[in-house]
């Protein structure tokens, strides 16, 4: 294994996103992964049916635990779930910085269920942010976290400063909430990066955010700078959903095994 990766995430019953999600692209990309459990859900292709946080000292705890024995060359946050545990968390990783630090702040999950309140979107901007090698929001949550709506590249530009402005040293505002090509805009506090590519149709869409993120991590801890992460990350999740197939009714995941992996229809046997 070519390093090592700390998932801080939610737990996805169906195994789509979240924490499993973020495994399965450390396995996939050489690196090996470990995980803090922030929260449990309930949870398959059709949406969230129901969710609970962890105790925030209970995450404290598991922190700890994986760092002093495992380690972490590159750590990734994503489900959260309130500001408690955002506040717990950054104030775990302020005393202790790790190499890289990949914050998505993921806000709802795919169906649009509601994953966190106003008080953590504050939370993620003063704590957290601060501490962020880069922080990868989709369209929506760059709205929540500005306040205003986001539409086109030069909007984009302008959002990435933004996001910068809250203390990170990089924001990708990822555009595939947008009309036409997958174009992501990076901006690392001097230089704006575009990164585009086909934008593959399909509703097994489960998990994008998380998987890219993870990508990204762990094409850092794999010794990678920022835009090369970005750019080998986006093509990995690209692939991922271009072989994507259904396990469920609703957003099934990508396939996050595609370069060499059981064919689908072994899969589903």
């Amino acid at each position: 294994m070519a390093g090592r990766v700390l998932t801080i995430a939610g737990s996805d019953s169906g195994a789509g996103a979240g924490l499993q999600a973020d495994l399965k692209t450390f396995c996939a990309l050489g690196v090996y992964g470990s995980t803090v459990v922030t929260a449990v859900t309930a949870q398959n292709t059709l949406g969230v049916q129901d969710w609970m946080a962890l105790p925030a000292s209970l995450v404290t705890e598991q922190i700890r635990s994986v760092r002093a024995d495992i380690g972490a060359v590159a750590i990734k946050t994503g489900m959260l779930a309130n500001a408690e545990i955002i506040t717990v968390v950054a104030n775990s990783l302020k005393a202790d910085p790790p190499q890289s630090l990949v914050v998505d702040p993921v806000m709802a999950a795919k169906s649009g269920d509601p994953l966190v309140d106003d008080t953590a979107v504050t939370a993620y901007r003063e704590t957290l942010f601060p501490l962020a090698t880069v922080v990868t929001p989709n369209l929506p949550e760059v709205e929540r976290l500005l306040g205003s709506q986001v539409r086109g590249e030069s909007e984009m530009r302008r959002a990435a400063q933004a996001i910068v402005g809250f203390g990170c040293r990089a924001a990708l505002i990822k555009g595939g909430h947008a009309a036409g090509s997958a174009r992501d805009i990076l901006y690392d506090g001097a230089d704006f990066y575009t990164f585009e590519e086909e934008r593959v149709i399909t509703q097994n869409d489960h998990g994008t955010g998380c998987t890219l993120a993870s990508a990204m991590a762990a094409y850092l801890a794999r010794g990678l700078a920022l835009p090369d992460a970005v750019s080998e990350a986006k093509k990995y999740l690209t692939g991922a959903l271009r072989h994507s197939y259904p396990v469920g009714a609703g957003h099934s995941p990508v396939n996050h095994f595609w370069r060499g992996t059981l064919a689908p229809s072994d899969s589903q046997n």
